[in-house]
């Protein structure tokens, strides 16, 4: 009997040791595992960098290329050839087919000078300081439950 006793002591032993030793180095390996994470993290944030400062290299050198300035002066600036015509519409279902002067441009100009708007700036006839605090004074002590009164009456 001796022995199991002996047995038993040695194992609680081992047993305490080991949650010890775990307890001790849990802590390390936890803190070196989220090491290693930001690690491949940051590898990966190195490999996008270089995938896209190779893209923007091989942006700059579309630029070196006449045709390729060319193109975007059309696509981004709408820069036509000497010689070449230029369509660009504009609000298609706006545009006034019997309109004779050949450009959607002087038609849109003439439509702006006859639209009825003032060119002058007009002053108004309430004072908004005043309204918005009409608006809001009567939000805060009007009772909800009156009935509304109607004009139609």
């Amino acid at each position: 009997m001796r022995i199991t006793g002996r047995l038993n002591s040695y194992t609680l032993a081992l047993l305490a040791v080991i949650l010890i030793g775990m307890f001790t180095l849990a802590p390390s390996i936890q803190i070196w595992y989220e090491q290693q994470r930001q690690i491949a993290d940051y590898r990966a944030l190195v490999v996008q960098a270089q995938e896209n400062l190779e893209g923007m290299q091989q942006e700059r050198l579309r630029w070196d290329d006449e045709v390729y300035i060319r193109a975007q002066a059309r696509d981004r600036l709408y820069f036509v050839m000497p010689g070449e015509v230029s369509f660009l519409v504009m609000d298609a279902e706006g545009i006034d087919l019997s309109d004779t002067s050949g450009t959607v441009g002087a038609m849109l100009a003439e439509r702006r000078k006859s639209s009825g708007f003032s060119l002058e700036v007009l002053a108004s006839k309430k004072n908004w300081v005043e309204a918005l605090l009409e608006s809001t004074l009567r939000a805060g002590l009007e009772e909800p439950n009156q009935e509304p009164t109607s004009d139609s009456e």
